[in-house]
């Protein structure tokens, strides 16, 4: 939501306009159940800690051991089949190619067949609308690949500001080794599409930067020891000056090393250059400060009130009900004010959007004269324009479409020729992605208003001719009613032999909402059982999300954790009784915290899934700050290290779960664990953890892989990436579609 550096954001990071919806030794004798200690969490030593090892040869021997395993058994014919159906849907020619507009240019990147690692390019608007655009090349990933002898990944280019009548010339363009999170930055030249000889370039590491002036970075980066925090981000800040060593750059900001990250940003718009700096305390809490006379002035509010700037207003957001002058602005409302007065303690607070029981405000963008906010109707979205002439009167853009999908952005706010213009996607389970431009009317009653134009759309996929998206509502275990989405056949049949796939991920605030499944249906949906029966797919909207806000995110948090798994369960259980499906045809898929979500189902309802496929997930969250990134996600979860945390952190670590059900012997789902072993954001060590010690524990129908690059994506080029589907696809429809 913030524009707090409208100039700063990352262009044309990979082209995810048809992005498919991601997932995620020989058994032995039962392991011991470990006791715990319920006073200080500890447990004895852990039997499979060798595999955190990262690139120990004993770990890679095994991970390649159960990779090989892996593959035999499931690519043969009919995954490659599915490998290039999905690969075709991925590099199409005739995809979507969404821009960034950036002075005369549109900015896109691009990825297919002949370009696995992409083309940074750009082109103008006329060319731009025709079906075949005339692009500029500025990078060749490819082309630096082979040149330099590191598998580069594309990771965003930043733009810096050029002089008022000039055009854009310089980028820090971001690449990573290996698809992770730690890039090199490196000072690109567009008139000449070079790398500038003796130019800005930063290591790799975990790095964020800001360009302060053409000349100056502000760089929030690893410089050594007390460099970073426990969650392995920044902790300072230094001004680095062209020409100037890294270690030798003044450090202007710096936080707690408990805190999770540091970066500094510089506001370039014309009239409103500023710096801002940010202490990220967790993923919901943070102070943001303003240089005023050489000095960081903090602005003044809870540190769960998100706060954005834009020109001369300063906007919050609050996570939990926010007291201020006698006035109570719940969570997930949007609040504004004069950035001047608020700072002088004179400022009239206005709210602009207060949600209901039903709606939630996921994102906003500014043209040159409105604001723009997407907001959901239980999960269905919806475009409201705010009018600040108007006394900031909000009315809703008609697009129709329930059920669907739309983001809303500002095309250039600063360019008077189209500063109210938008970029309008349109999109749904079966819809194929629309990309439309418009202008904010100023008049939207007048005759000949301005209605949004289809710039571009994308062909279907698959044959969805048959198929039909319903909205359905489960009863949770509390009473909460949970929404859930289902793509199915047409007249399907309630009989319970329905193979079903969910999807879930239920954390972080983050909103599942309608998206094309252009991957999904030559993968899963138009696929046929023996019975003749084809795929559906079920997206659950699970409580720790963000579709009713943040409100709806914190009834699972931390000690409440349980009731996004109980959601989950109770869609299924919906399923079940519905007659769509039954435990032998109902799969479930999920990555990163929706990997710890399978991890929880495969411990806690095994009766319930036939397969299950688990992505690069958490699962040990007894050690899961003390890897990767994990020391970051304390707010979401707990911190184990804490007695009373761990008591209830240990209800939802599968890991541990597996223990409970040792004397049992549950008849656990198939399960298929993967992960990255580049992925620097959760890390492999955990799933491969969990997978080791359920062959060990004897249960037979569990498998892992592992990639070797991608990172926290899990692929980083479109064939790695209809790999991984595949195999996911391939596992889970063995198991419950034939």
């Amino acid at each position: 939501m913030s524009s707090t550096y409208p100039r700063e954001t990352d262009l044309n990071a990979p082209d995810t306009a048809e992005a498919p919806l991601l997932e995620g030794h020989a058994p032995g004798a039962p392991a011991p159940a470990q006791s715990i200690d319920a006073n200080t969490g500890s447990t004895p030593e852990d039997p499979f800690l060798w595999l955190e090892e990262l690139d120990s040869k004993r770990a890679m021997e095994w991970v390649l051991g159960q990779n090989a395993r892996t593959e035999a058994e499931l690519f043969d014919a009919d995954f490659a089949a599915t490998q290039q159906e999905i690969l075709k849907v991925l590099d199409a020619a005739d995809r979507i190619p969404m821009v960034t507009k950036r002075g005369d240019h549109y900015y896109n990147f691009w990825r297919d067949s002949k370009h696995p690692k992409g083309l940074w390019r750009r082109t103008g608007w006329e060319s731009y609308l025709q079906d075949d655009p005339a692009w500029e090349v500025l990078l060749d990933v490819d082309a630096l690949a082979a040149t330099e002898g590191i598998d580069w990944v594309f990771s965003g280019a930043q733009m810096l500001r050029p002089a008022p009548g000039d055009d854009y010339a310089r980028a820090l363009v971001k690449l990573s080794p290996d698809g992770g999170d730690q890039v090199r930055v490196r000072e690109f030249d567009l008139p000449s599409l070079a790398f500038v000889a003796g130019g800005f370039d930063l290591p790799v590491a975990k790095t964020n930067i800001s360009w302060a002036d053409s000349d100056t970075l502000f760089v929030a980066t690893d410089v050594g020891e007390g460099s970073l925090t426990l969650s392995s981000y920044a902790r300072t800040v230094r001004r680095l000056v062209r020409g100037q060593d890294l270690a030798e750059a003044e450090e202007v900001f710096a936080i707690d090393q408990s805190h999770v990250l540091a970066y500094v940003s510089h506001d370039s718009t014309p009239g409103f250059e500023r710096d801002v700096a940010h202490d990220v305390i967790d993923f919901y809490n943070s102070m943001t400060f303003l240089r005023r006379a050489e000095k960081w002035v903090h602005v003044e509010v809870p540190t769960d009130v998100g706060v954005s700037l834009h020109r001369g207003w300063v906007l919050f957001s609050p996570q939990t009900a926010w007291i201020r002058d006698g006035a109570t602005h719940i969570p997930g409302s949007l609040v504004l004010a004069d950035l001047e007065a608020f700072m002088a303690g004179t400022a009239t607070l206005r709210e602009i959007f207060v949600p209901t029981d039903s709606t939630s405000l996921q994102s906003i963008d500014f043209t040159a004269n409105n604001i723009l906010l997407n907001v959901l109707q239980d999960v269905s979205s919806q475009i409201l324009v705010c009018d600040p002439a108007k006394d900031f009167a909000l009315r809703p853009l008609d697009i129709g479409s329930p059920l669907h999908s739309f983001s809303i952005s500002a095309v250039d706010d600063e360019d008077p020729a189209c500063g109210d213009d938008f970029w309008l996607t349109l999109t749904g389970f079966l819809t194929p992605t629309t990309l439309a431009r418009g202008t904010v009317a100023a008049d939207p009653d007048a005759v000949g208003s301005a209605v949004p134009q289809v710039v571009k759309s994308a062909p279907a996929r698959f044959e969805a001719e048959d198929f039909e998206v319903s909205q359905h509502f489960a009863v949770s275990d509390d009473g909460t009613r949970v929404p859930y989405f289902q793509v199915s056949p047409r007249e399907l049949p309630l009989d319970g032999m329905n193979p079903v796939l969910m999807n879930g991920y239920g954390g972080f605030q983050t909103s599942l909402t309608p998206s094309y499944l252009g991957a999904m249906g030559p993968g899963w949906l138009v696929r046929h059982a023996p019975s003749g029966r084809r795929g559906s797919y079920v997206v659950a909207n699970i409580r720790g999300g963000g579709e009713y806000g943040p409100s709806w995110h914190r009834a699972a948090l931390r000690e409440n954790r349980h009731r996004a798994y109980e959601d989950f369960a109770a869609i299924a259980r919906d399923l079940i009784a519905r007659g769509v499906t039954s435990r032998e045809h109902l799969a479930a898929t999920g990555r990163s915290n929706g990997g710890l979500l399978m991890g929880n189902m495969i411990t806690g309802y095994p009766e319930l899934f036939g397969a299950i496929s688990c992505g690069v997930p958490l699962l040990d969250m007894r050690r899961y700050t003390r890897l990767a990134a994990g020391h970051s996600w304390i707010a979401e979860y707990g911190d184990p290290d804490v007695p009373g945390d761990w008591e209830f952190v240990r209800t939802f670590s599968p890991y541990h779960r597996l223990d409970d059900a040792l004397p049992q012997g549950i008849d656990y789902p198939a399960s298929l664990i993967w992960s990255a072993t580049s992925d620097d954001r959760v890390g492999p060590v955990q799933a491969r953890k969990m997978a080791a010690k359920m062959m060990d524990m004897g249960v037979g129908n569990v498998r892992y892989h592992e990639s070797l690059d991608g990172g926290h994506a899990g692929a980083s080029d479109n064939d790695a990436t209809a790999t991984m589907l595949a195999t996911s696809y391939e596992f889970l429809w063995r198991h419950v579609g034939s």
